[in-house]
């Protein structure tokens, strides 16, 4: 039997207003009434109906999240950080797979949902700006990642060239000086220009030469891809001593290949992802790693959702989330071992 607020005003000694007051967490409730009313809706098991709740506000509960890439740990672990958020504010998320397809994020950012959600959380990889441009939806967009569409909506994104500026210059500060990148991309796609701009900038600002012989360029950011990426500049006759990987799971696939080649990480070869996800935290060489907030990315894009069905609506931002590099064994080998 489904507990009321009637019943909980009862069993509490109270007004039904009282009681809606405490659910709805509004500020002019005393401490002590508040504690009187939990003490009720704990003892009796009641809860809220949050459907209820939302359609009273002319709205569904629900924020819409699109990404590219399920199976990637990075995705996993940013929709991980949408959910947790968006359950401080008692919404639910609806999620979206795109695989990067354009056709996939032009149905998906044109409001083929909008009937059933508040609000969209994106994540484009080959949206245009014109297809942004034409939208004709008054559902909330939220971007998120490192394409500049330069478009009134909110966009979340970090420093990308500040990012791989900051890695590459870790190694270079460990005395390595050729610094291969792995994961440019064949087709268009502007995080992995940004990543290879900073990756060239930080090498010419070290007047270290920026040779694009170790730069090899992929089709997809798995660790296959990685592994590819990493065979092609050795059988190329190269020998850098040292690797920027566009993600994570490409850097775990370039150590793998270093590994059945006889080359030492970091020895001979040192090596930095980007993301951060759990999986480099636990090889047999843990991975140094730049690591965005996803937490924080999370947070924001779902802040900036909700903050757009109000009646004062921000004007629209672009929001840097912070990031950071965190080194490990893969650029400083294991605690009280000597490297180069």
């Amino acid at each position: 039997m489904r507990v009321s607020l009637k019943d909980v005003a009862a069993h509490a000694g109270v007004s039904i207003k009282t009681v809606s007051n405490v659910v709805n967490n509004y500020q002019h409730v005393t401490p002590a009434m508040r504690e009187r009313v939990q003490r009720s809706i704990d003892a009796l098991g009641y809860q809220p109906n949050l459907a209820a709740r939302h359609l009273r506000k002319g709205r569904t509960g629900i924020i819409a999240l699109a990404l590219p890439e399920l199976g990637n740990p990075y995705f996993a672990e940013l929709t991980a950080s949408v959910i947790d958020a968006a359950s401080q504010h008692d919404y639910i998320v609806l999620l979206d797979h795109t695989g990067g397809s354009r056709d996939q994020e032009l149905l998906v950012s044109q409001g083929f949902r909008a009937r059933v959600i508040d609000g969209l959380i994106l994540s484009p990889i080959e949206l245009r700006t014109e297809d942004l441009r034409d939208r004709d939806q008054d559902v909330p967009l939220v971007l998120l990642g490192e394409r500049d569409y330069d478009l009134p909506y909110d966009h979340i994104a970090i420093d990308n060239v500040a990012a791989a500026r900051d890695a590459v210059r870790h190694l270079i500060e460990l005395g390595r000086r050729e610094v291969a990148f792995i994961g440019a991309r064949r087709d268009r796609s502007e995080p992995a220009q940004l990543r290879v701009r900073g990756w060239r900038e930080e090498l010419t600002a070290a007047g270290l030469p920026a040779d694009e012989g170790l730069v090899a360029a992929v089709d997809g950011w798995g660790h296959a891809d990685g592994a590819r990426a990493m065979r092609h500049i050795l059988d190329s006759g190269r020998r850098p001593d040292a690797v920027f990987a566009y993600n994570d799971p490409m850097a775990i696939g370039a150590m793998r290949v270093l590994h059945e080649r006889g080359l030492r990480v970091p020895e001979d070869i040192a090596v930095v992802g980007f993301d951060d996800v759990i999986e480099g935290r636990f090889g047999a060489v843990t991975l140094t790693s730049v690591s965005p907030d996803k937490a924080a990315i999370g947070r924001l894009a779902v802040e900036s959702v909700l903050a757009r069905l109000g009646d004062n609506a921000p004007a629209p931002r672009r929001i840097w989330a912070d990031y950071q590099l965190v080194e490990r064994e893969s650029t400083l080998g294991r605690p009280g071992a000597a490297t180069p």
